[in-house]
């Protein structure tokens, strides 16, 4: 019987550059959702069925920060860098790696589609952050 450990403080983000290994929310801290399938598919008259490949390799990132994390100052500095600018100033690449296992996720194009919904309360919340991926590169692997 295989005996294995996943650990949630080996997994580190990288987002245009600025790494994020730590400040994580508690709980689910990053949900990365590809937007459409690899292949679709028709079914003619007859049954016969033919599959199309998508090439399209767009995601959406949430990733939830605790609202005291300094990951939140580095990210705002990032948008506000990219809203004021020409051209994409704030895209760049980014990359996820499961370091207790072998997961990784990348892309070279890395945007933040949407600042997070800020909320105050008696105890510390969390920083929803969306980011845009155009071309993600995906390995799902275990621990």
């Amino acid at each position: 019987m295989a005996f294995k450990t996943y650990d949630a403080d080996q997994v580190s983000v990288t987002v245009a550059g600025i790494l994020i290994d730590s400040g994580f929310a508690d709980g689910e801290f990053l949900r990365i959702e590809q937007e459409t399938d690899d292949y679709s598919d028709v079914v003619g008259t007859d049954g016969e069925v033919t599959r199309s490949r998508s090439n399209d390799r767009r995601a959406t990132v949430t990733l939830l920060l605790m609202q005291s994390s300094d990951a939140n100052d580095k990210l705002s500095a990032l948008s506000a860098l990219d809203n004021s600018s020409p051209n994409g100033a704030g895209v760049g690449a980014f990359l996820v790696r499961d370091r207790s296992g072998r997961s990784m996720y990348s892309a070279e194009h890395c945007w933040i589609s949407k600042p997070p919904n800020v909320g105050f309360d008696r105890e510390a919340g969390s920083r929803e952050w969306t980011l845009r991926l155009a071309d993600l590169r995906r390995t799902d692997a275990g621990n």
